[in-house]
């Protein structure tokens, strides 16, 4: 089911399966924002990553002593969500933990994604439950790909990155999917980054980030932009795929990633993995804003 949310402005389709955003387009210029998943290319359009993000050391873990099977980003981007809530502007989603989730990841738990569109952009809101007694540990994060280009006539290396703050972030390099905590360095993103599909021959670039932070997708040639921010969240993802040269940029943010190289498999040892008590909640947006 697609669910369709609109401004004087702005149009958003979500699906239902995954909670995921399939369209973010301009009324007034006619421009498609978000990759439409032509599966030459990848088959995806902004996956939700939960309960983990990247991929697991052999695709498992282990936690109170049970190994479990996770494949990366974890299930819920496949999962079928409930429509809690839908007016002109927004929509909200619910996904709870049942005995299919219970086979791979031993949690209660209520995920739910709110989508809330105004202005020049919409606002992606994630909130994690823990209804049980115990502990609850889990990664979320976001995983939008952006057209690039926005519009005929330009081609993928007329963009480039903007980060704001223009400040170096720690770079976390992959090393066969797990970060390699021996081979951080500090990331040139105290500058613009020119998009080339060379950027992108080692799979992502992974910066830690801290505070309030935003990506934007910009061109000399163009008018047109995309930008995502976040505060507080403590990583950041830009993909695209390599060598098969698609037009089209994920800009990530993340609570949470990959197991490193040396990972113990222990799930309450992770890097980055998060800890919601008995009852708490957990709450986190990101903004898409568009030009």
């Amino acid at each position: 089911m697609d669910i369709t949310i609109e401004t004087p402005h702005l149009t958003a389709v979500i699906r239902s399966k995954g909670a995921e955003l399939i369209s973010l387009k301009s009324k007034e210029t006619d421009i498609e924002y978000i990759w439409q998943a032509d599966p030459k290319h990848w088959g995806r359009h902004a996956p939700v990553l939960f309960p983990i993000v990247g991929s697991l050391k052999d695709n498992q873990y282990r936690y109170q002593g049970e190994t479990y099977q996770l494949s990366q980003h974890g299930f819920a981007r496949d999962m079928e969500f409930e429509l809690l809530e839908q007016t002109d502007e927004t929509a909200s989603f619910l996904l709870e933990s049942n005995d299919e989730t219970k086979k791979v990841y031993p949690f209660d738990f209520r995920l739910i994604l709110i989508y809330e569109l105004g202005g020049d952009g919409l606002v992606v809101k994630y909130k994690v439950e823990n209804p049980a007694t115990e502990d609850l540990y889990f990664s979320i994060g976001g995983h939008p790909a952006f057209n690039v280009p926005l519009e005929e006539g330009l081609t993928f290396e007329d963009y480039f990155l903007t980060p704001s703050p223009m400040k170096s972030r720690v770079n976390l390099p992959l090393k066969g999917g797990q970060i390699d905590l021996d081979q951080r360095t500090l990331g040139q993103t105290n500058t613009n980054i020119a998009l080339t599909h060379d950027l992108f021959k080692k799979d992502a670039l992974i910066f830690e980030t801290k505070g309030l932070n935003s990506f934007s997708i910009r061109s000399e040639k163009s008018s047109h932009s995309v930008t995502l921010s976040y505060n507080n969240m403590p990583y950041v993802g830009v993909w695209s795929t390599y060598p098969v040269e698609s037009p089209f940029v994920c800009i990530e943010p993340w609570e949470g990633v990959a197991d490193t190289v040396t990972s113990t498999g222990e799930l309450t040892e992770k890097l980055g993995i998060r800890k919601l008590d008995p009852k708490e909640i957990f709450e986190t947006k990101y903004s898409i804003t568009v030009k």
